[in-house]
C-alpha cells in the first residue's frame, strides 16, 4: 500500500515527496507520478517509486493508482480542462478503493468570487458526490507568485496590479507541501477542510515596501483598473485568457477573498509559516 503524489514533476509535488521523506515515510511506499517521468529520475535513484500519469489519459491514471492507499491530487495546470481531468483521477481512485484522497483546492473556495476558483469548486462537488473519502487542502497564494517576479520588478522599479489595499495570506510553496505531508501521514482526516494561508496577511504596498527594504531600491505599487492591468500583462507576453484571470484574482484580493485566519497551516506544519520578509530577503539574495 502506498501514498501516491500526482504532479510530482511540478514544484509543489516535489516538495511534498521531500516532506514525506523527511517524515520518515519509507521511499518505497511513496509513488511520484507525472507526465515526464525522466524528470523524476533523481527520486527514483533514492528508492521512490516513479510512475507515468497524464490526467487526460485514464489508463495511465488507473495504472499509477494500483495499490494506492492514499492519494494527493494536485490540481492540474490546464485551466479550462481541469474539471474533467480531476474527475478521471477521482473515478480511478474510487475504483481502486483509495482510503483517502487529498485535493489541493483554493482558499475560501466555497465563498470566493474569483474566476480561478470555479474549477476548484466543481472538483470539490465531484469529490462530495464520489463516495471517495477526501480531505480538502484549500491552499492560499504562494509567496513565490511574487518573489519569482523579483528581477522584473527591480528592472521596472514598480509593482503593478489591481488588488487595491486588499490583503493576501501568502505562504511559501514548501509550507503548503509540508501541510499536505502532515495530512497524508495522519489518520482520521476524511471530511476535513483545511483553509491554508500564512500567519500575517500583506497588501501589495506592503510587498513593495519589503522589496525596497531588502534590495535598497525604492519600489512603488501602482494600482490599475483590472482591464488596464490585464492589458499590461498581455503586452508583456502573458496569454490574454490568463492575463484576465490574473487581473480578476487581484480583484479577489481587493475583496479579501484570499485572507485566511484559520491558523490551520501553522498547526499542521508545527511552526510559523514563512513570512513575506523572509521570502523577499531570500529572493533578493539570489538575484
Amino acid at each position: 500500500m502506498s501514498i501516491v503524489i500526482t504532479g510530482a514533476t511540478g514544484q509543489l509535488g516535489r516538495h511534498v515527496v521531500e516532506a514525506l521523506l523527511q517524515r520518515n515515510v519509507p521511499a518505497g511506499e511513496i509513488v511520484a507520478t507525472g507526465r515526464s517521468v525522466e524528470k523524476l529520475a533523481g527520486l527514483a535513484g533514492r528508492g521512490v517509486q516513479v510512475k507515468a500519469m497524464d490526467y487526460a489519459d485514464a489508463s495511465s491514471v488507473a495504472a499509477a493508482l494500483k495499490g494506492a492507499r492514499k492519494l494527493l491530487l494536485i490540481s492540474g495546470s490546464e485551466v479550462g480542462q481541469r474539471v474533467e481531468q480531476h474527475r478521471t483521477v477521482i473515478e480511478a481512485a474510487k475504483a481502486e478503493g483509495v482510503e483517502l484522497l487529498a485535493y489541493t483546492s483554493i482558499a475560501n473556495a466555497d465563498s470566493t468570487g474569483m474566476k480561478l476558483a470555479a474549477e476548484h469548486r466543481a472538483t470539490e462537488a465531484i469529490l462530495r458526490e464520489s463516495g471517495v473519502p477526501f480531505v480538502l487542502l484549500r491552499n492560499g497564494w504562494y509567496l513565490e507568485n511574487y518573489t519569482d517576479q523579483l528581477p522584473g520588478t527591480l528592472a521596472q522599479g514598480a509593482l503593478a496590479g489591481s488588488a487595491g489595499n486588499g490583503q493576501v495570506s501568502g505562504a511559501a510553496r514548501a509550507d503548503y507541501a509540508h501541510a499536505a505531508a502532515a495530512v497524508l501521514v495522519a489518520e482520521g482526516q476524511a471530511g476535513t477542510v483545511y483553509e491554508l494561508g500564512g500567519d500575517e496577511a500583506f497588501s501589495m504596498a506592503d510587498l513593495a515596501a519589503e522589496i525596497s527594504s531588502a534590495t535598497g531600491k525604492t519600489i512603488t505599487y501602482n494600482d490599475l483598473p483590472a482591464q488596464e492591468y490585464a492589458g499590461l500583462l498581455t503586452g508583456a507576453g502573458v496569454p490574454e485568457p490568463f492575463a484576465e484571470i490574473l487581473a480578476d484574482s487581484d480583484l479577489g484580493i481587493a475583496r479579501g477573498d484570499l485572507l485566511v485566519s484559520s491558523g490551520d497551516l501553522r498547526r499542521l506544519i508545527g511552526r510559523p509559516a514563512t513570512s513575506l520578509a523572509e521570502a523577499v530577503r531570500a529572493a533578493a539574495a539570489a538575484v
